[in-house]
């Protein structure tokens, strides 16, 4: 059963990817429409949250001040992603995106939270490292790399920041009260940038905002799926599990769309691959 729901989270995290991409094509990748994305995609998602938890959630200073935290680098990492889509296609930003959600929390995890270091966790690491070597290009655009190595590293800190939230010896909500916090913030953020810009900010499309409430309905379920899954699997099988699933799902939906992903990219996730199995089955 618990399974299935990562199964089933991972293919709504390959489709929230694609609506990603779409919406930066119809869009743009400006600080306005990163912000516009943020507040109506956190606004549907926290419908969605409410409904899930039955408009119930309590509150601590701590978990508002994490919450907090999580908002600011959310933010970040949508304007990085809606960046890096003007450089790369799907499928390459999906390997950024899911390396780093699984390599940062699981080097803090070992460096900070004593967990310990295997040779399957050895293992993955490199092949990882060179996977993503395998990614650029020369004559690669720096501006380019700086955007897709802030969704990496971005992405990996929403890990380490989940991490922190739940080790921490304080005083604190359940996850899903902590995800309704984020939500909250995050609408309260970017609102109060819109208003700020809103002679600036183009006047979103219909099919814009369509792409956006896909993205924070999914992305809210899927994480919430997750969530249940956690409490039951380890966090050393759910993670790669995601990680090869949802760069698996991305490059099938890359490749439908005409998206071809090349040569490199394909041995990256090949190598990418190998390092989860190692992950997994290697102690």
């Amino acid at each position: 059963m618990y399974y299935g729901l990562i199964t089933i989270s991972v293919f709504m995290f390959g489709i929230n990817f694609l609506f990603n991409n779409r919406y930066q094509k119809e869009s743009g990748s400006g600080l306005g429409a990163t912000l516009i994305f943020t507040f109506f995609g956190n606004l549907v998602g926290l419908l969605v949250l409410l409904v899930i938890n039955r408009f119930q959630f309590d509150v601590t200073l701590f978990t508002v001040w994490m919450a907090g935290l999580a908002t600011l680098n959310s933010i970040a990492y949508s304007f990085c992603s809606l960046k890096a889509f003007e450089h790369i296609n799907l499928s390459l930003y999906s390997i950024f995106a899911m390396l780093g959600g699984m390599v940062l929390p699981f080097v803090v995890g070992i460096l900070f939270y004593h967990e310990p270091l295997t040779v399957g966790n050895t293992i993955c690491l490199l092949l990882i490292a060179i996977a993503l070597a395998f990614t650029l290009k020369r004559g690669e655009k720096k501006n380019g790399f700086i955007y897709y190595a802030g969704v990496f590293v971005l992405n990996g800190m929403s890990g380490v920041i989940s991490k922190a939230f739940q080790a921490a010896p304080y005083a604190k909500t359940n996850a899903a009260a902590y995800s309704v916090w984020i939500a909250i913030l995050s609408i309260a953020v970017s609102g109060t940038m819109l208003l700020f810009m809103l002679k600036k900010i183009k006047k979103p499309t219909v099919k814009a905002l369509a792409y956006v409430a896909g993205c924070g309905s999914i992305n809210k379920v899927a994480n919430y799926l997750l969530l249940l899954a956690l409490a039951v699997l380890p966090a050393s099988v759910q993670y790669p599990f995601v990680t090869g699933g949802t760069m698996i799902v991305s490059t099938v939906i890359s490749f439908l769309l005409g998206q071809k992903p090349s040569k490199r990219e394909i041995f990256a996730i090949a190598l990418s691959f190998l390092g989860i199995l190692a992950l997994v089955f290697i102690t």
